[in-house]
């Protein structure tokens, strides 16, 4: 059984995920900074393992809420969880007054945020060495006009 945790601090079990993904398998350097003593930090479960994650704060202007650090376990991948993920996130930004996510997503997934309903904003731009992109998705009703 999946379900999934937010907490306000980054959790031992997340931060080994992070780390195994981001600087195991991809190689980046910088990892964790001050924006995880403020995030929100959603971690996915099975049963009582850690096997996904995020982690989510405020964005730029009102109702905005900005998602990353999105990540899923090799062996969890291709399930469908990271959608079960993103949804999460969006749930917790709505209860939280969010009107738009935001994120800064590695070119290569860009394709799985547009099937989310992301739309892409501006060019392409280089994150520690990586192609990355703006993308914003509308995710409550309530303020549009």
């Amino acid at each position: 059984m999946f379900y999934t945790e937010i907490t306000d601090y980054l959790p031992p079990q997340t931060q080994a995920i992070r780390q195994e993904v981001f600087m195991g398998e991809q190689g980046f350097s910088y990892e964790f900074d001050e924006t995880d003593n403020t995030a929100l930090h959603l971690t996915l479960y099975e049963d009582s393992k850690a096997v996904g994650c995020c982690r989510l704060f405020p964005g730029e202007g009102p109702g905005a809420w900005h998602v990353g650090r999105v990540a899923v376990k090799r062996e969890y991948r291709g399930k469908g969880l990271g959608a079960r993920i993103m949804e999460g996130a969006e749930q917790a930004a709505r209860e939280r007054g969010g009107l738009y996510m935001e994120l800064s997503a590695q070119a290569r997934a860009a394709g799985f945020y547009r099937r989310l309903g992301y739309v892409q904003e501006g060019e392409e731009y280089l994150d520690e060495h990586c192609p990355h992109v703006y993308m914003r998705k509308q995710i409550s009703e309530r303020g549009k006009e």
